[in-house]
């Protein structure tokens, strides 16, 4: 007569539930989730980047809770360019996971919403000296219905502090 082990079934099953348990968390903490942090990627995610609260997409960022500084003008003239000035000051020691894994310098993006009626400034009317100041910065309107909420970055930002751009109002 064969004797078996009552507990070996058990065993067995218990076994088999903890490979599949650890198999499912490795498969889901492996997987790369969608970041909807970044204003650019905040753009598929959300018609309108204000709330009906009036928070915006930002708060989704790493940054949301850091200062913003803007220097605009206090008056424009009509359909005259001008410059707008966008400073996120934070401490440059902080670090960030880039896509390779390593730690690098933190991006920054923004999006800038300004009153009805702005809107960016067509290539052709920016002046030398500003197109100099702007330099490769990455912008673009938020929608293509909604020209005088622009989108920047995410760039660099340790070579992007303080981002210009160029308006115009018609």
């Amino acid at each position: 007569m064969q004797n078996r082990n009552p507990f070996c079934w058990v065993k067995k099953q218990m076994a088999r539930s903890i490979y599949v348990s650890v198999s499912i968390m490795i498969y889901v903490l492996s997987q790369v989730s969608i970041s909807n942090a970044y204003p650019i990627f905040a753009q598929k995610g959300y018609e309108n980047p204000r709330e009906t609260t009036g928070r915006i997409v930002c708060a989704n960022c790493h940054l949301a809770n850091k200062p913003v500084e803007i220097e605009v003008p206090q008056a424009v003239l009509p359909d005259t360019v001008f410059e707008a000035i966008v400073r996120i000051p934070y401490d440059m020691q902080l670090k960030q996971v880039l896509s390779n894994g390593k730690k690098g310098g933190l991006n920054v993006g923004a999006v800038l919403i300004l009153p009805e009626g702005f809107e960016l400034a067509p290539t052709d009317r920016i002046s030398p000296e500003l197109k100099e100041k702007i330099g490769n910065l990455s912008f673009q309107s938020y929608h293509p219905n909604k020209k005088n909420i622009i989108v920047i970055g995410p760039v660099p930002g340790q070579k992007y502090r303080g981002n210009c751009l160029s308006h115009s109002f018609p």
